[in-house]
């Protein structure tokens, strides 16, 4: 089994699309890439802490590929906001791959580069060594599934449409099953 962790702006919506994706064998949302101990999501929210809310995601590497996992991850949010998705304003909610070896951080970089040669803007999105990972509190955990929601409601671009409508994940309507009929991922 192998790690990776994702920050994308709030982890509900981004850990629901990673627990889709045959290979992927757990998920778990938390803060990373701050300065406090075992941080509370309150402290989290105030944007003292330095963390991000992101996703720990387990998965197969005979069944899904880092790369693959880079696909989604670009394809959940918009790289191009600085501290803000959607709504969601602050640090803790920017974009950032948090690499835990050199293999992972050249597959980061090289999907970093591709990527910023679709986009208009700049990509804003940090590649940084990975540091503790705090879970969330237990309330956060598979939140949107608990709900019966898919993902989140939140729009990438203004030229881009809404993620998802609201459907619920046996619909066929989340993020990775649109990934995967159409066959791409390209923003």
């Amino acid at each position: 089994m192998s790690q990776a962790i994702f920050a994308a702006g709030c982890f509900w919506g981004v850990e629901a699309a990673f627990r889709e994706i045959a290979g992927v064998t757990a998920t778990t949302v938390g803060y990373t890439g701050g300065t406090t101990a075992n941080p509370s999501y309150r402290q989290v929210c105030s944007g003292n802490t330095g963390h991000a809310e992101a996703v720990q995601v387990d998965f197969d590497p005979a069944e899904v590929s880092y790369e693959q996992l880079l696909d989604v991850f670009w394809a959940s949010h918009d790289p191009t906001t600085l501290n803000r998705q959607g709504w969601d304003l602050g640090s803790q909610y920017r974009s950032a791959i948090f690499f835990s070896d050199p293999g992972q951080q050249a597959a980061a970089t090289a999907s970093f580069l591709a990527r910023q040669e679709t986009h208009r803007k700049p990509i804003v999105t940090e590649i940084t060594p990975a540091s503790a990972f705090y879970p969330a509190e237990n309330y956060h955990q598979q939140y949107l599934e608990k709900r019966g929601q898919a993902s989140c409601h939140v729009g990438l671009e203004s030229d881009q449409p809404v993620i998802d409508d609201g459907s619920n994940v046996q619909g066929g309507s989340s993020l990775w099953q649109k990934l995967s009929k159409t066959g791409s991922s390209k923003t």
